[in-house]
């Protein structure tokens, strides 16, 4: 295969996934809260993000989450939440890039609810700033126990998914 048309495949393969987490993220935001605790989520498009952490790279798993977030926050009609969704997910994004080689792949899911918990600081930070209302950090608590619980599935569920995808031999393009 040459070059140029392994470069077509990537990013072919890149924009399928990147369209995948859009989805899974558009129906997420129209299905009913689980919970009447607000700003609570599974985060279910993250599934796509750390999957493309372990078949691409670091930079490639960036512009998934950027695009799926800029895109999704237009697509749902949530463009006030984009502030916060960049910050967390970009806080998310640095530390578990950071962190990532420390993390095998059996240990994905502990990685990705480190991962949500950063998501949740850095959300928290941005209400703060934005609201001017330091108060807020009160409710850190209470997104650290749901990050975690999200974090840990949707970090297991990555993680399965690439199991699954190695034992039917499906490597990186």
């Amino acid at each position: 295969m040459s070059r140029r048309s392994s470069g077509t495949l990537r990013l072919t393969n890149l924009a399928l996934l990147t369209t995948v987490a859009l989805i899974i993220f558009v129906i997420e935001a129209n299905l009913p809260p689980l919970t009447s605790i607000p700003g609570i989520k599974m985060g279910l498009a993250n599934i796509v993000t750390l999957s493309v952490f372990y078949l691409f790279s670091q930079k490639d798993a960036l512009m998934v989450l950027l695009v799926r977030v800029i895109l999704g926050a237009l697509a749902s009609g949530q463009i006030m939440t984009l502030p916060y969704s960049l910050s967390g997910g970009l806080l998310c994004f640095c530390v578990c890039a950071l962190l990532l080689p420390l993390f095998p792949l059996k240990r994905l899911w502990l990685l990705s609810v480190i991962g949500a918990i950063f998501h949740n600081i850095g959300q928290i930070i941005v209400a703060v700033v934005l609201t001017g209302t330091p108060e807020i950090i009160w409710y850190l608590p209470v997104l650290l126990i749901s990050g975690t619980i999200s974090g840990f599935f949707t970090g297991y569920a990555a993680q399965s998914l690439l199991i699954h995808m190695d034992l039917l031999k499906i490597k990186k393009q």
